[in-house]
């Protein structure tokens, strides 16, 4: 009995932080605003056993201390509150008989099925314990996991206090700022076009768009997409929503220009192009994800200008994919009919009908399989309800996730707070010690403290490129160390005041394993300067082990507003610490020392693309010691093994084009520490490259734009 017991707790409960961190809240803070009632007096009451019929579970809310319940002499058991509404606990006294509990928890649900930890302990002492505790529920319990003595666990009392602020609730609408279509919505074309009107060229603006179609058939469609706008299917799998049409990105706004078609993303559906071929000429963050293109794709703009993109990831292209102008593009756990040319660093990793590996001629790096990778979680219909599915972990995946039954787990819409613009970091937060998770809708949201995640398998998903400003030099995000977490799709704009770091996952010294649940970062960006002066030491710290960095875009603004060597100032892009973390589509640009900087063991990316900042003023601006610049990715000396597919490094030092970099890629030469396919480039000779690796590789010359490339070191 007590094993079944034990199996149903590991069930129905929601995993939590540990009692020392859960809501991130101490004694003293708890009390200051804390009611005295005792909430739990007169309700009713259940529990696993009784002793006998003198000591049953209302004994323990009955107010009288010469009454009380006890349990079965064996572990576990459990005694529950119902508080009759959800309410939010803020103390819980437990005034112990002899008979105590040394390990237990305090719990809450709102359904008596699904339980929160908010406080847990392996060190009970007895008497009377005063715990201060955060979360919401209907229901509180006491589960005993470990008796103090030889008997069971008894109460004189158990005192639950509240707080007068109401709990954050979770599900409801998606906000002003998302836009829900079905096929018979009206004018659902002129609609798109509004929408790409305002945003075509609104690069540092505030407007932020989710277009979001149920499932169904659309006809005659072409959504052009500007800045800060997704366009997503609400179906389980792509072909639930299909387009007849196109899913559109050009460059006419910037004169057939593509470097700068940044901030946007298409999900989920299928589409049928119009002539035949969809085009999709995007920079950087501009993830193609879950499609299913019945034709082809072109990544080059109109007139086959300039192009600087981009990340397809989980998506089926049942035609060839056009490369033409893009100098670089990372193609992820896909399906594609074919590829055509490249420019300079075109990777593959678990694409069936890849090219075959022929780096530097063509430029293809091709691995069959993705070694670890979870696909993004995104928000679905099924029947009138919102859902939020979570996809699971694959390892050595190839070909898209969605063949077949979808491995993962589903999450209701109640289980989120749903996030809007005026929303504060303080009822964020709030929402989080509460055990839910957080679907930001599209907006731009000022922090003026931490978004703190210390619950593992928390989700915290954005729509429509929402926008995290921390004021104040505050980190935005802090992920405790911590199983299971997923950020996706948000854009984090550095303030005006340094902060030392933007998103870190894991606290400094992080020591845990993750290998089997781990953190995954995806279409998580990062933006110092260009929409204002800002400042931040790192974008990113990666402490935890076993992390997954799917697709970022790291960038230290070098155009814009509030740009300049000294305006907005930030040293390091990408620093990972922990052990065992994989990159996966690293963009990462323009900062003043290392553009990524790895001292953690066991690392790995697969594709990297890198400019160093272009406004250094001078060679000894960028001077690293005796060494010449700052190299754009940097494994530290103490490292025994790392490994890097397809990493490509440039210059365009456009303030003084006589400086020169040493080379673009620094590693300890060891055995275990390996690269394969890198190149570096001088953009029309602004700058120069000595080596491409330590002091392997020819160096850059000219204004001809010619990579150097090394296709294996050591």
């Amino acid at each position: 009995m007590a094993l079944g017991l034990f199996a149903l707790l590991a069930s129905a409960v929601v995993p939590s932080a540990p009692a020392t961190a859960a809501g991130a809240r101490t004694e003293a803070t708890a009390a200051a605003d804390c009611g005295t009632d005792n909430a739990a007096r007169g309700r009713p009451a259940t529990a696993s056993s009784t002793e006998n019929a003198g000591t049953p579970a209302a004994a323990a809310v009955d107010g009288d201390p010469g009454t009380r319940w006890s349990s079965a002499f064996n572990d576990p058991q459990w005694l529950q509150i119902d508080l009759g509404t959800v309410r939010q606990v803020c103390r819980v006294v437990l005034d112990w008989e002899a008979a105590y509990g040394r390990s237990y928890q305090i719990q809450v649900s709102d359904d008596a099925s699904t339980w929160r930890t908010a406080y847990a302990t392996d060190h009970g002492t007895g008497g009377t314990e005063t715990l201060a505790v955060n979360g919401s529920g209907r229901y509180v319990r006491m589960i005993g996991l470990a008796r103090g003595t030889a008997w069971g666990y008894s109460l004189w009392e158990f005192q639950v206090n509240t707080s007068d602020a109401p709990p954050v609730q979770g599900g409801g609408d998606l906000g002003p700022n998302v836009l829900v279509f079905d096929p018979s919505t009206p004018d659902i074309q002129a609609t798109a076009d509004r929408v790409f009107k305002q945003q075509e060229s609104n690069q540092f603006g505030t407007d932020r768009y989710a277009l979001l179609f149920k499932p169904g058939s659309y006809g005659n469609l072409n959504l052009q997409l500007g800045f800060y706008t997704s366009v997503a299917g609400l179906g389980l799998k792509p072909d639930d929503t299909s387009i007849n049409g196109d899913v559109t990105v050009d460059a006419g706004w910037f004169n057939g220009n593509a470097t700068q078609n940044f901030w946007r993303s298409a999900e989920n559906l299928a589409l049928t192009p119009a002539n035949g071929t969809d085009r999709w000429a995007v920079a950087q963050a501009a993830p193609f994800r879950r499609m299913h293109v019945r034709g082809g794709l072109n990544l080059s703009p109109a007139g086959y200008g300039w192009a600087s993109g981009g990340y397809i990831a989980d998506s089926r292209i049942d035609g060839s994919v056009g490369n033409y102008s893009q100098q670089q593009w990372y193609t992820r756990d896909s399906a594609i009919g074919g590829f055509s040319n490249g420019v300079w660093n075109q990777v593959f990793s678990g694409v069936q009908g890849a090219p075959a590996q022929s780096f530097p001629n063509p430029p293809y790096t091709t691995l069959d399989t993705t070694p670890v990778s979870r696909e993004k979680p995104f928000l679905y219909l099924d029947g009138a309800d919102y859902k939020v599915f979570v996809p699971a972990l694959r390892t050595n995946a190839r070909g898209v996730s969605w063949d077949g039954a979808l491995q993962g787990e589903s999450r209701p819409l109640s289980r989120f707070y749903v996030v809007k613009p005026g929303a504060t970091a303080a009822t964020v937060d709030t929402a989080l010690a509460q055990g839910l998770d957080l679907l930001f809708t599209p907006g731009v949201y000022h922090l003026d403290r931490p978004i703190e995640i210390t619950r593992p398998d928390t989700v915290v998903l954005g729509l429509g490129l929402a926008t995290l400003v921390p004021d104040d030099g505050v980190t935005a995000v802090k992920v405790a160390d911590v199983d299971g977490v997923r950020l996706a799709g948000l854009l984090v704009d550095a303030g005006p005041v340094n902060s030392r770091v933007l998103v870190q996952v894991g606290p400094d010294g992080a020591g845990a394993g993750h290998a089997a649940d781990p953190t995954t970062l995806q279409d998580v960006f990062v933006r110092v300067g260009g929409a204002g002066a800002g400042a931040a030491t790192s974008g990113i710290v990666v402490n935890s082990a076993d992390a997954i960095v799917d697709h970022t875009w790291i960038w230290r603004a070098d155009h814009g507003t509030g740009v300049g060597w000294d305006t907005n100032p930030a040293d390091y892009g990408l620093v990972v610490h922990g052990s065992d973390v994989l990159g996966t589509g690293l963009f990462v640009e323009h900062f003043k020392k290392y553009d990524v900087e790895w001292s953690g063991e066991r690392g790995r990316t697969i594709f990297f693309q890198n400019e160093k900042a272009y406004d250094a003023p001078n060679q000894a601006a960028v001077q690293n010691g005796s060494t010449l610049g700052f190299a754009a990715y940097k494994v530290d000396d103490a490292v025994a093994v790392h490994e890097g597919w397809g990493l490509g490094s440039y210059c365009y030092f456009d303030v003084d084009p006589t400086i020169r970099m040493d080379h673009g890629f620094e590693a300890p030469t060891r055995p275990d520490v390996r690269f394969h396919d890198l190149l570096v480039v001088s953009l029309g000779g602004k700058g120069q490259f000595n080596h491409v690796v330590d002091d392997v590789g020819a160096a850059t010359s000219g204004t001809s734009t010619t990579p150097s490339t090394v296709t294996a070191y050591p």
